[in-house]
């Protein structure tokens, strides 16, 4: 469990928009701080999801590995952004591997903390999730963006 204070610096990261001082508070009780070092293995690729996160500092890359047996880079993450979460929503294995790439201080929400929340405290759950979805909408719109982008790309080329 943290404080509310964990969370200063970040307050104006998408997963808390809308979020009250009260409100911050709130989930700070169902929250846990993580330190890891630069090197260190957030999660794995394929592994199963049981906490989201939340950069308060640092850098987190995350990259996907290719049939080539190549690991690439797909974005690396700064303080409020938020990650892990698809794993944590759908219940599939994780789509992705995460790596600190700069020492961090994460902020993580376990799944069974987010459905105790839901049963404590749906509104504030609902703003939460609400948010969560906000993220994953984003990131589901840039990736069109980029598909697009390639298909015109490839078009341009034949």
């Amino acid at each position: 469990m943290i404080k509310a204070e964990d969370f200063s610096g970040i307050k104006s990261s998408v997963m808390l928009q809308g979020f009250s001082d009260e409100d911050i508070t709130k989930l700070a009780g169902f929250c846990e701080m993580r330190e890891m070092g630069e090197g260190t293995t957030v999660f794995i690729e394929n592994m199963p999801g049981e906490s989201l996160f939340l950069v308060k500092k640092g850098t987190i890359r995350i990259s996907k590995m290719f049939a080539e047996g190549d690991e690439k880079t797909l974005v690396v993450l700064g303080p409020e952004d938020v990650f892990g979460e698809m794993a944590v929503i759908d219940g599939l294995p994780r789509s992705a591997t995460a790596r600190v790439a700069e020492d961090a201080e994460l902020i993580s929400l376990k799944k069974k903390a987010l459905e105790q929340l839901c049963r404590d405290d749906a509104a504030l759950a609902l703003k939460l999730v609400s948010n969560i979805v906000r993220v994953f909408s984003k990131r589901v719109r840039e990736a069109n963006e980029e598909y697009r982008d390639m298909l015109i790309w490839s078009m341009q080329k034949s």
